[in-house]
């Protein structure tokens, strides 16, 4: 059995871009929206998203999804002390990076019942096991086997992108950026400068 979103306190951890979209989807359906990032983003503001330390997201929020980059300190965002603060039954989404997840943890929260629900679009081992068919084959990795064990895990295998709209606007921001590049035109500095390293 589901319950309604609306009403239901959502916590979103990262407001870039992808954030931000969720926050309006979500807005739409009248959930109570929080969020952490370091930097605040003005659009959510205007929606009344509330930003709140990662602690307050653990302990209000009904539903978690993550959309912040993978960088040292987001390594295993989630993990056995994070789980171990969050309410029962909680639903968590990862559609960012795998390794946000320490896996083993969230493990044990599904098997606890603190995790009630768990989506996920990502997996920190997906190189060998997303993106080729291995329905006739048996899965090596014992930890993302246990996951798809649970009837309460949903797991896409990196297709939350995988339409025809995603895959045309990344080839032309991609072509946008060579152009640029060749133009003597960067609008990522630190990308430029990795480029002009090689």
């Amino acid at each position: 059995m589901g319950f309604d979103l609306h009403g239901t306190a959502v916590g979103i951890i990262g407001t870039g871009q992808i954030g931000q979209i969720v926050a309006t989807i979500l807005n739409g359906f009248g959930c109570d929206l929080y969020a952490f990032d370091p930097n605040q983003n003005p659009e959510c503001l205007q929606l009344g998203v509330k930003y709140v330390s990662l602690a307050e997201i653990f302990e209000r929020c009904y539903i978690i999804s993550l959309h912040c980059p993978l960088i040292p300190q987001t390594h295993h965002l989630i993990n056995k002390q994070a789980v171990e603060k969050m309410r029962d039954c909680v639903m968590l989404i990862n559609t960012s990076r795998g390794a946000l997840i320490d896996t083993k943890a969230v493990i044990d929260g599904l098997k606890s019942g603190r995790i009630g629900y768990l989506g996920l679009d990502v997996y920190e081992e997906e190189g060998d096991i997303f993106f080729e068919d291995l329905s006739n084959k048996i899965i090596q990795d014992d930890v993302f086997a246990r996951l798809l064990m649970f009837p309460n895990v949903i797991v896409t295998g990196h297709q939350a992108f995988f339409t025809h709209n995603a895959v045309q606007a990344i080839a032309e921001t991609t072509l946008s950026n060579i152009t640029s590049y060749e133009n003597g035109i960067c609008q990522n500095t630190l990308t430029c400068k990795k480029i002009k390293k090689k």
